[in-house]
C-alpha cells in the first residue's frame, strides 16, 4: 500500500469514527459527564389515570404565533405539542381564551367564543383533539368572579339603570340582568360608578371588570350552561380564577359557592378537574377545601418569598420545608380526605423564578423548580420557566414571548404584551439550551422523568426523617401502592452524606438528578450527595 493510499485510509478512518460518534451523540446515546443521562435512561413513565398530572401553563398571547402577526395562538399551541409532551407534561392549562378587550383575556365579553386574536372555536376543537390524541389533559381558565364592562350582561343591566328613572326602585324581573352584577345607590369601597346615573357597581379589581352576583339563580342558570358547553367539547377541567374574591370579605360564601360549582361540574363530567386560585395562607387554603375542590393551588410555596425559595437560598433549614409539606398536607387532608395539592412555583402573575438569585449560574434555579415538581399532587410548571426566563417588574414584564430563539424574527416568535420593557434573558434560548446537556431544559426533562417514573413521588403522603448532616440536606418518603420511596435532597455548596443505617429499611438508589459531574454514590447505607444533587431510593425491608 502506498503512502498516499495509508494517508487516505487513516483519514477515511478518522471521518467514520466522527460521524459515528455524532450518530451517538444525536440518538441520546453518548451525553455529557453527567451521571443522570446514564442512570436514568430505563426509567419510563408510569401511566395513572388520576389528579396527580404534571401540568403545563400556556400564556397564549406569548407562547407561540402561527401567523407572523406578533401574538401567540392557538395554531401556535398546537404546533407545540410535541415539544410539550417530550418534556414530559400530560397536562396544560391555557389561560383565558374569550373574547376580551385585554391582552390577558381575564375581562371576557362572551363565554362561548374564542377571541378572534387566538383563532376560533374550531381551533380551539382541534386542539383538544391533538392534545387528546397525545394523552394531554386540557384545563380552561374559568373567570366567574367578574365580566368585562363589554359583556352583554353588563351593558343590558347598565341600559336599564339609564333608562330607570331616578326616583324609581330597580325590577329584575323587567330587566333580570340587574341581579346579574352587585349595583348599589351608594358609593363603597371598590365600586365605581355607571356614567350618568346615581349607581354605582362592585368592581374589586378594576372597574373594567364589574363583579358578579354568584349568589343569582340566573347567574348560576348561565354558569350552568357555559360549563356544560365546554365540557361537551372535550375540557377535561377548569382552572378557576380568584376564588377568594367571590363573595369579597366572607370565606363561608366563597366555600358555599365552590360546593355548588364542584358538584355541578360532575353531574355532568364525573372527572372533571377543577383547580382553584386561593392567593392566601395555608389555613384560608384549607376551610376552601371544605367545599370539596379537587385542588387549589399551594401559595405558600411559591414566588420569592415561599418555603421553597427560602430553603433552597438557606433562609429555612431544607427540615423546614419538609415540615411545612407535612403541615400543609395534614390542613388540607383534614377539610378534604380526597385533595390533590397544586404546587407551582410561579405563574404569570409572578416575577419569573431565574431573577430570585442574582449569583446563579443554574443550579440553585434548578433546584428550586425541582423541589416544586417533586412535591405531592397535580404540578404546574409556568411556561419558559423550563429554559430560565427572566421577568419581573409590571406584568407585561412577567408575560414575555416565549424565548424559542435568540432571532425575534424566527418561526413561533412573538413580539408580547403590549407596553412590556425590554426584557434581557439569563439564560440562552431553547435552539441553544437543547443542544447543551447542562443546560436547564434538559434538567427539567430529567425531573419530570423522575417524577412520571415513580408514582408515590406524587400520591404518597410526606413523612419527614431527622438528619444529623447539615441544614442544607433533606431526606422525606412517600408511600403508596406504587412502591416506597425515599427523596434526599442537597441544597448546599458542599458535598454531605447521609446515613441510612438508623432507618432499618434496605433502600437502592434508583434515580439520581445531577446539576454538576459530580457523582451521587450509596456505598451500603451511606449515601453521598454533591451540592445542589437529587437522590431517589426504592426501599425494601432488612
Amino acid at each position: 500500500m502506498t503512502k498516499r493510499k495509508r494517508l487516505l485510509l487513516i483519514c477515511s478512518l478518522l471521518l467514520a469514527v466522527c460521524a459515528a460518534a455524532a450518530v451517538l451523540l444525536l440518538c441520546g446515546k453518548s451525553r455529557s459527564g453527567l451521571q443522570m443521562y446514564s442512570f436514568n435512561r430505563k426509567l419510563k413513565p408510569v401511566e395513572t389515570d388520576d389528579f396527580c398530572r404534571t401540568t403545563y401553563e400556556i400564556f397564549p398571547w406569548s407562547f407561540c404565533d402561527s401567523d407572523g402577526d406578533g401574538t401567540g395562538d392557538l395554531k401556535g399551541i398546537i404546533s407545540k405539542l410535541d415539544y410539550i409532551q417530550d418534556l414530559g407534561f400530560d397536562q396544560i392549562w391555557i389561560t383565558p381564551v374569550h373574547p376580551s378587550p385585554s391582552y390577558h383575556k381575564y375581562d371576557v365579553t362572551d363565554y362561548y367564543s374564542i377571541d378572534p386574536a387566538f383563532g376560533t372555536l374550531e381551533d380551539y376543537e382541534k386542539l383538544l383533539s391533538e392534545c387528546h390524541k397525545r394523552g394531554i389533559r386540557v384545563l380552561m381558565d374559568l373567570v366567574l368572579n367578574h365580566t368585562a364592562v363589554d359583556h352583554e350582561w353588563f351593558r343590558k343591566a347598565s341600559d336599564y339603570l339609564h333608562e330607570l328613572p331616578p326616583d324609581w326602585g330597580p325590577d329584575p324581573s323587567y330587566c333580570k340582568y340587574f341581579s346579574y352584577y352587585n349595583f348599589s345607590r351608594q358609593p363603597q369601597d371598590k365600586y365605581a360608578p355607571v356614567e350618568d346615573t346615581n349607581w354605582y357597581y362592585e368592581a374589586q379589581f378594576w372597574s373594567g371588570m364589574p363583579d358578579l352576583n354568584l349568589d343569582s339563580d340566573d347567574v348560576r342558570s348561565e354558569i350552568t350552561d357555559i360549563v356544560k358547553f365546554w365540557l361537551d367539547k372535550g375540557v377535561d377541567g377548569f382552572r378557576l380564577d380568584a376564588t377568594t374574591s367571590y363573595h369579597t370579605g366572607n370565606a363561608p360564601a366563597n366555600t358555599q359557592f365552590l360546593r355548588w360549582f364542584c358538584d355541578l361540574c360532575r353531574s355532568i363530567k364525573q372527572d372533571c378537574y377543577i383547580v382553584g386560585e386561593a392567593w392566601t395562607d395555608r389555613n384560608n387554603i384549607a376551610e376552601l377545601y371544605s367545599s370539596g375542590i379537587d385542588s387549589l393551588f399551594n401559595f405558600p410555596f411559591s414566588g420569592n418569598e415561599g418555603y421553597v425559595r427560602n430553603a433552597v437560598s438557606g433562609f429555612l433549614k431544607a427540615s423546614d420545608l419538609v415540615r411545612a409539606m407535612e403541615y400543609s398536607e395534614e390542613a388540607f387532608e383534614a377539610k378534604n380526605p380526597d385533595f390533590t395539592d397544586a404546587p407551582f412555583y410561579t405563574n404569570h402573575d409572578m416575577a419569573r423564578s431565574a431573577g430570585y438569585y442574582a449569583v446563579d449560574e443554574g443550579p440553585v434555579t434548578k433546584m428550586s423548580y425541582a423541589v416544586s415538581l417533586l412535591m405531592r399532587g397535580c404540578s404546574f410548571m409556568y411556561y419558559g420557566e423550563e429554559i430560565g426566563m427572566k421577568g419581573s417588574g409590571k406584568d407585561e414584564n412577567k408575560r414575555a414571548p416565549m424565548y424559542w430563539s435568540d432571532d425575534a424574527k424566527a418561526k413561533g416568535m412573538c413580539s408580547g404584551p403590549p407596553d412590556m420593557d425590554e426584557v434581557t434573558m439569563k439564560f440562552p434560548s431553547l435552539n441553544d439550551q437543547i443542544k447543551d446537556d447542562s443546560s436547564l431544559y434538559n434538567w427539567f426533562r430529567q425531573v419530570i422523568r423522575v417524577r412520571r417514573a415513580f408514582p408515590s413521588i406524587a400520591r404518597g403522603e410526606t413523612e419527614g426523617t431527622e438528619l444529623s448532616t447539615d441544614s442544607a440536606a433533606v431526606l422525606f418518603r412517600r408511600n403508596t401502592e406504587y412502591g416506597d420511596v425515599l427523596i434526599a435532597m442537597n441544597f448546599g455548596e458542599e458535598q454531605c452524606s447521609i446515613d441510612l443505617s438508623s432507618l432499618g429499611i434496605s433502600t437502592e438508589l434508583a434515580a439520581v438528578l445531577n446539576t454538576s459531574e459530580e457523582k451521587i454514590t450509596k456505598e451500603k447505607d451511606l449515601l453521598t450527595l454533591p451540592s445542589c444533587s437529587i437522590a431517589v431510593l426504592t426501599v425494601g425491608q432488612k
